[in-house]
Parts: C-alpha cells; structure tokens; sequence
C-alpha cells in the first residue's frame, strides 16, 4: 500500500465506515432483507448491522476479499445471480462509478428489490469535482485492485436515469458529512449524495 493509500486509511476510512453505516441504517425498513452490491469486505454491512441488528445483510462483488464481514457471493459484475424481488432493498455503496454503465446494475436492482434501491455515490458537479473524485476514487481503491472507470455522473444526469428506470428518490442527503473540516472543504461539498428510491408508480 503506498504512502497515501495507508494515511487514507489511518485517517479517512474508519470515519467513512462510521457516518455511512449511520446514514444507509437510517434508509433500511424493519427487518429488511439487504443485498449490497460491491460489498468489499463488508465492513459497513457490519456496522449497520450493529445499529440494525433487525436487518439481514448478504452481498456479491466481483472480488471475493479473503476476509468479509457477511456472506459474499462472486458475480459477473452485470446480473445480479437472484430472483425477482427476492430482496427487500438493494444497496450499493460507491459502486456504480466503477462500472462503464450504470444502467444495466440499476435495471437488475429494480427486478431483484421488492421495496427500493439504497445509493451512495457521486455527483460531478462544481468546481474541480472530476479531478477531485478521481484523486478520492485512486486513493480508497487503487491498492485493492478495483477497476477505476471513473465514470462519475453530474446530478441531472443521475435524476434523469431514475426517471427512466420508473424510480423516485423518496430521501436525499447531499451532505453526509465523510470528511472532517478543513478536508471537508475540499472533498465534501456536493460531491457525495445518499438516496433511498422507490417506484415511482
């Protein structure tokens, strides 16, 4: 791990587990059934289950960690290996800027979700916000092997696709908070959103 890789770590990643697992715990009905996809090692699913402990969490990546916090299926990175609303939510956690298209995953996460789809992820908007995001996205991930596309999406663009896809945002928190200040002000912003969506029907 380089230099920068292990002060990210020290100092950036046990605070982003902490305030994500609080903000996605929040997004969970009682006794939800979870898949998150591109769970890494499931350190967060770990946490949340700590606050949620009514909640059932299992999730899929492409990369099997040797190590995970919950139980972990392979998957081709494009369909999701389930039935039909076989889930209550499916969960992804920075995960869709690492694919080439982020509609074919959402498409699988409306057919495999009966109540919605919980998302963190990025918006591309303001001042500097792609170098910002792909300096953050090679920090958290090059070391672990992660394929960086950094294919992040503006704001609009993201709206626009939930429309497409017959999903509404029923939350929306643009602030979670990730980074201490004065690091906030660099890599916070609105650079980060958290959303719940249901159908829009």
């Amino acid at each position: 791990m380089s230099v920068v890789g292990k002060l990210h770590a020290g100092l950036v990643f046990g605070r982003r587990v902490r305030v994500l697992a609080r903000h996605l715990a929040a997004q969970l009905p009682p006794n939800a059934r979870v898949l998150d996809v591109g769970c890494g090692d499931g350190r967060i699913d770990a946490a949340i289950g700590q606050q949620r402990p009514d909640v059932q969490i299992e999730g899929v990546d492409v990369l099997i960690r040797p190590s995970t916090h919950i139980p972990v299926t392979k998957f081709d990175g494009a369909h999701l290996p389930f039935p039909d609303a076989s889930f209550d939510i499916v969960q992804f956690v920075d995960v869709l800027h690492h694919t080439d298209d982020p509609m074919i995953l959402l498409r699988e996460a409306r057919r495999v979700a009966r109540t919605g789809i919980v998302l963190k992820d990025h918006g591309k908007d303001g001042f500097l916000a792609g170098p910002t995001l792909r300096f953050m996205d090679w920090v958290g991930n090059a070391h672990h092997g992660v394929v960086l596309p950094y294919n992040y999406w503006p704001i609009a663009k993201w709206r626009a696709a939930f429309a497409e896809l017959g999903l509404k945002p029923a939350t929306w928190l643009d602030h979670p908070g990730l980074y201490p200040w004065p690091a906030s002000l660099a890599f916070e912003r609105k650079l980060h959103f958290i959303t719940r969506l249901e159908r829009a029907s």
